[in-house]
This record gives structure tokens, sequence and C-alpha cells, in this order.
């Protein structure tokens, strides 16, 4: 994992059309931790906790290991190719293959679709426990959906995104899951832990420990994803090839640490059933841990703020990624439709929200149903098939060289790296409910008939 290139001419970026290198290393650290947390790590710790039992952070560190090694293979490309750009340049570029292009492109906009979802949901939950509201099922639904109407509603207006933002969002974010650890820790202190449930594993009876551990990472990982939207800033990045690898590291090693002590706090303090069934888990964990302080009120608020954030990020990711390819004519033209007043891609993102707002009501309809934990794993599932890809390209690229350095990750890395996010895809190893193979399936199918039709009707435009 060295620079084994030597330096060359300019590279892509650095011509008089591309885009302004603003980002140093301090910067570029608190974009990736801010994309990394948000909805996974406030909404399925329950979930995971409810598969492995105590042992919550086990699940966590496999995630982690598995995310680190494809960072690597992303980091290879990135420096590489730094344009502003992601998994669809990286596999077009290996295989030229129009088709296999397009479905990387739209399961990565399926994954911000159902990850947006699963914040919604998440998002009322804690309104609802915020405020002290009880209406059940059908209240939180119709939070959720309409959460999602004023999602596209502030998308349509328009929103501009600046680093100095996303600074402010990471630094409210990363405060409610340090609000975990402290007031947990006052609670440990005060001997009211019990540290025997951190090392105890719990499993369902149709399940081994492997196949829960598996089962629990798969969920995990939900909370780990986000890291692969940094290479998008690889061409706004001042001397991407030194700053890119040890603040890729950097971020992931800081997310990293600071879910598997939340873990640790969590199961410590809350008896894992009552983990298991919460919607708001670390709202539980900071009232347990502090009934009479009146901060713990401010947890619910916390986490719908973080949440947020993560379904906006999300969903204008997707209508771009929409809107770029209706603009390209591999999906119907009249989806790259941009507002005359706002130049907002508008019919991107109504289609975008309908289908968002489709899976929540599908996946509420059943009162018992873990709604976060099934859109959450959904989009880990699709994420780890799109990473399974990139770590396939790092290994077809080797051919092309270029005269620039650039990180490389081996040879076994990206191997390793394959083998385990096909590991965590496939059902029989990853212990995956149906559900999610439902739902993912369902939104590739939808976006292959929409290619098709296209296709019979108009020619791809460059």
């Amino acid at each position: 994992m060295t620079q084994t290139t030597p330096p060359g001419p300019a590279r892509t970026g650095d011509g008089p059309h591309s885009l302004k290198r603003v980002m140093g290393p301090g910067l570029l650290l608190l974009f990736i931790i801010g994309d990394i947390l948000g909805t996974g790590v406030y909404a399925l710790m329950g979930q995971v906790a409810g598969e492995v039992g105590g042992a919550a952070w086990l699940p966590f560190v496999v995630a982690f290991a598995v995310a680190l090694i494809t960072a690597c293979s992303y980091l290879e490309l990135a420096t590489k190719y730094p344009e502003a750009a992601g998994a669809a340049l990286y596999v077009d570029k290996a295989f030229g293959r129009h088709a296999l292009t397009f479905l990387v492109a739209f399961a990565v906009m399926c994954s911000g679709i159902t990850s947006a979802s699963a914040a919604a949901r998440a998002f009322a939950a804690n309104l609802v426990e915020g405020f002290g509201l009880d209406g059940g099922n059908l209240l939180v639904l119709l939070i959720a959906a309409g959460f999602m109407l004023l999602v596209m509603a502030v998308n349509l207006r328009g929103v501009g995104e600046s680093v100095k933002a996303n600074v402010v969002l990471t630094l409210i974010e990363l405060s409610g899951l340090l609000l975990v650890i402290v007031l947990s820790m006052f609670f440990i202190l005060g001997g009211q832990a019990d540290f025997s449930r951190v090392v105890a594993f719990e499993t369902a009876a149709d399940k081994n420990v492997f196949l829960a551990i598996s089962t629990a990472t798969s969920l995990a990982f939900f909370a780990m994803v986000g890291f692969e939207d940094s290479v998008n800033m690889a061409e706004e990045t001042k001397d991407p090839v030194r700053t890119f690898p040890r603040m890729m590291f950097a971020g992931l090693g800081i997310t990293g640490l600071i879910y598997v002590l939340v873990s640790i706090c969590a199961v410590a303090v809350v008896p894992v059933g009552q983990l298991a069934g919460s919607e708001t888990p670390l709202v539980t964990v900071v009232r347990t841990a502090t009934p009479d302080f009146p901060i713990a009120g401010l947890m619910p608020f916390i986490s719908m703020f973080a949440v947020a954030n993560s379904a906006l990020i999300n969903m204008m990711m997707a209508s771009r990624l929409l809107y770029g390819m209706g603009r390209r004519g591999v999906l119907p033209p009249v989806l790259a439709s941009v507002h005359p007043v706002r130049r907002t891609p508008q019919a991107a993102i109504l289609f975008t929200t309908v289908l968002a707002v489709g899976l929540i009501v599908f996946v509420s309809l059943d009162p018992q149903s873990p709604v976060v934990a099934l859109l959450g794993g959904t989009t880990s599932l699709l994420l780890l098939a799109v990473f399974a890809a990139v770590n396939v390209a790092v290994l077809v690229l080797r051919r092309d060289r270029v005269e620039v350095a650039h990180f490389t990750a081996g040879r076994v890395l990206p191997v390793l790296g394959t083998v385990t996010c096909l590991y965590l895809v496939l059902p029989w190893s990853s212990g995956r409910p149906a559900g999610q193979y439902e739902i993912a399936g369902v939104l590739l199918v939808l976006g292959v008939a929409l290619w098709l039709v296209t296709r019979l009707f108009t020619s791809p435009r460059t």
C-alpha cells in the first residue's frame, strides 16, 4: 500500500476547466466522518444487538475491517483517476460494458433511496419519542412520509451545500454519539452497569454464532457506508495522493472507534431485549443512564437532526444520479427535466421521492416489521455488491498505466475485498432476510425496464 508510480505530468483536475482544489486535510477528514455518521448507528444499534446479544461491538469491528479493505481499492482508483466520479466510472473504465455500468450506477442510486427511506422512518420514530406522542405505527408512517415530502420540497428549491456547512452538521451528529458515551460512563462508573452482557453471545435458535455475526455485520455495515462518497471530492482536494489515504484511514478509524464505544456502552447500560425492541435505541440508552438529567431530553432531537441530514444528502445524490442518466439518454430523457426557475432536476426529484414514499409505506404495512433494519440492510446489500465490482475493477485497471503517482492497494486486499463483500451479499452466507433481496430486486428490475424502454426508443448520448 505505497505510492509506486513516480510523479509525472499534471493530472486530471489541474487544468483551467477543472474544479477548484479547496479541501485540505482537516476539511476532508470532517467530510469523511460526517458522511459516515448518521442513520446506521443512531437507528440500528438495537437490531444489531438483537442478532448477537451483548457482543454488539463485534459486528461493527468486522464491518469496519470490510470497509477498510474496500476503502483501499477506492483510494487507488481515486488517486489514479482524481475526477468527480465514483464506482460507475471505475467499472466503465475497467469493463467498458454499458449494461454493467448502468447497473452499478442505478444500484448506487437505489442505495440512496433506501438509505433515505430508513432515515425518514428513524426521523419519525425519534420525533414521536421526543414529543411523547402516542399514535402507533400509523402515526410514525405518516410522519415519515410527510418528512420525505419536506425533503422533496427542500431538494426542489435547491440546496447550496458547502464544506463549512458540512463541518457544522458533522459536529452536531458527532455530539450525539459523544453524549451517549459520556453519560453512559457516568452510569458505568456509578456501578450500575452490567459489563457481563458485553461479552455474552445470544443468537436466535435457527442461527449459529458465525451466521449470527454475519447477519449482524450485514446490518452494521450500513453504519460504515458513506466513505465511498468522498472519492467524488478527489478533484477538489489539495494534493489528493498524499491527503486522501491519510484522511480516509483516519476518518474510518475515528468512526469505527466511536461505534465500538457506543455499542459497548449501550449493551452495558440497557438490557439487550429492551435495546433490540426500541426504534430509538440510543435515546433509550441516554434516558436509562441519566433519567433525571435534563440534557437527556435533547437526544431524540439530535438523532432527528442526524438522520434528517442523511436523508437529504442521499436524496440529493439519488436525484442527481437519475438526472445524469436521463441526460445521457440511458434512462428516459424526461428524467432530465429541470425546473425553469430553480434549475433543480424536478422530474428526477419527484421520481425518487415517489419511490422512497412507496418503500416506506410498503415496508411499514406490517406493524411488526423492523422497517429501518430492512431498508438499512437493503442499502448495505446494494452497496456491498457495488463494492465487490470496484474491488475487481482495481485489479483489471492495473493494466492501465498512468504517469502520475497514486496509492496502490496491492494484490491481496482487492481480492480479499471482493470475497468479503460477496460473502455479505449472498443469502446463504450473510443470513439476510428475504425482504432485503425482494426490495433490491424490485428496484433493479424497475431500472432495467426503464433502461430497455429507453434503448428501444432513443439512442444513448455521450
